[in-house]
């Protein structure tokens, strides 16, 4: 008898399949959703992409809805086999079932034996650049005629300057309707979510994932560059692509998207440094993150060397942006309310900054990210918050804190100018919290921050126990309210 696949949520695209009339198995375990609260359209997209895939298989796939994975495992007859799952709890899970085979892992271009080796030859911490060097080189990507192939990098993004395509709209069917009908029932029943129902804006199918890529690489990739690095309260997403949970739910896979950017710049419709910075984020961050995850296990979430032990404060919890003035952190957190997502830049530069500023705890944090966003992913969470966010100890792992003030956030965007703070000033009433909490942030670190260059020189230039006693009383009075 064949064994049946299991294909996991986030193993949903064609790639995790060997064979066209393979027999499938796929589970909605309500314990999933029930053990912590979940943002209720992260929810919806998990299991509109089930529920699709299951439909697109038809008779081949066996769909079970039961509490948990061992409860629906005890149902199946015969033998199942499953790709390596993408988080260390799932594995535990996967090899605690008798004669569940675990094939090697799918979904990436890096093979885990060749990063394995690339950062054993490593004089120093692993970085993501060089990373991405080897990469780009073990994979011929970026590779030019006249041999000049190393990854360049972008010059800092000052700002848009004309205004892109939006992706193409996602269209629900009757397998959404029914899925928000069954989440209506399931919190009638005591399942807590957060965040704002809407509609699905993220693609749940292959097809629709290829769309929004086709889109993305003929329309916006050619600006990519200029955009990468900024936030604007105009327009969210930019000429970003969107597809991160297309990656993360396994509907799409990285290398022929890889290839397809590559394409672009050489057939002269976007340029390399538009295309090499999309490639920084798909083979380069992705790539990396996943694979340091696998490498060596963490420490304990949250283990690190800055001061950071507050609680998650409510309000940000459950993503109450009516509370706050500061006008970068209520659209951001607003946005992550009604859609569960932004991009790269406004997590690091507001969310995660405000957190890391406020000392708040770095594996509270983690867990809120990976419930709130539709691509949350405790891979990616992980490494991202604790080591991008919070320069926790990641073993063998560069990592730096990634602390800015406002003047930072004035220069990459548009927020400051409709907002009641001011991005230069650190104290009084007009001072903006990300200012004044970047300074707290240096003085309560100070210690800790020596060894790092840029800080280091920030630190320097705050020396006047005045005005340094004066902002320390001032963020102390504010500490975890709303700013």
């Amino acid at each position: 008898m064949s064994p049946r696949r299991w294909l996991l949520a986030d193993q949903l695209g064609p790639h995790f399949l060997d064979d066209p009339d393979q027999p499938v198995l796929l589970v909605e375990a309500r314990e999933l959703f029930r053990r912590r609260p979940m943002h209720r359209q992260r929810a919806h997209l998990i299991l509109s992409a089930l529920r699709h895939r299951a439909a697109e298989l038809g008779e081949r796939a066996l769909l079970l809805r039961t509490g948990t994975f061992r409860e629906a495992l005890d149902r199946v007859a015969g033998p199942v086999e499953m790709c390596h799952p993408h988080s260390r709890a799932a594995l535990r899970f996967a090899r605690s079932v008798p004669g569940l085979a675990v094939l090697p892992p799918r979904g990436f271009v890096t093979d885990r034996a060749d990063f394995a080796a690339w950062a054993d030859r490593q004089p120093g911490p692993l970085r993501m650049t060089d990373f991405f060097r080897y990469a780009s080189r073990r994979h011929g990507v970026l590779t030019a005629p006249d041999g000049d192939d190393e990854p360049r990098c972008r010059p800092r993004s000052a700002g848009p300057t004309r205004p892109v395509p939006p992706p193409p709209p996602v269209v629900e069917d009757d397998i959404d309707a029914r899925v928000r009908h069954d989440l209506d029932r399931w919190a009638a029943d005591g399942v807590r979510f957060v965040g704002r129902d809407g509609p699905r804006r993220f693609p749940a199918t292959h097809a629709e994932a290829q769309a929004r890529l086709a889109h993305f690489l003929r329309h916006r990739l050619p600006e990519y560059d200029r955009y990468a690095d900024v936030m604007s309260v105009q327009d969210p997403l930019l000429a970003h692509s969107g597809l991160s949970s297309s990656f993360t739910l396994g509907l799409l896979d990285p290398e022929p998207a890889v290839r397809a950017a590559e394409r672009a710049w050489r057939d002269g419709s976007a340029s390399r440094a538009a295309v090499e910075a999309f490639l920084r984020g798909l083979l380069g961050w992705r790539e990396f993150l996943w694979q340091l995850y696998w490498y060596r296990e963490p420490r304990h979430p949250g283990a690190g060397r800055l001061v950071a032990a507050e609680p998650l404060p409510q309000w940000f919890a459950d993503l109450d942006a009516d509370v706050v003035e500061a006008r970068c952190l209520a659209d951001v957190l607003g946005a992550v309310r009604d859609t569960a997502f932004t991009h790269h830049v406004p997590r690091l530069r507001v969310l995660n900054n405000y957190a890391l500023q406020r000392g708040w705890r770095p594996a509270e944090l983690v867990d809120w990210f990976q419930r709130s966003f539709v691509d949350g992913a405790d891979w990616v969470m992980n490494a991202t918050v604790l080591g991008m966010s919070h320069g926790a100890d990641l073993p063998l792992v560069e990592t730096r804190p990634y602390a800015v003030d406002g003047t930072d956030i004035d220069e990459i965007s548009d927020y400051c100018a409709g907002c009641r703070y001011t991005p230069e000033r650190a104290l009084g009433d007009l001072a903006c919290p990300y200012t004044g909490g970047f300074e707290t942030f240096l003085h309560r670190n100070r210690e800790r921050l020596l060894d790092d260059p840029r800080l280091a020189a920030e630190l320097a230039r705050r020396d006047d126990p005045e005005h340094r006693e004066a902002v320390l009383a001032q963020e102390e009075k504010r500490g975890s309210t709303p700013p």
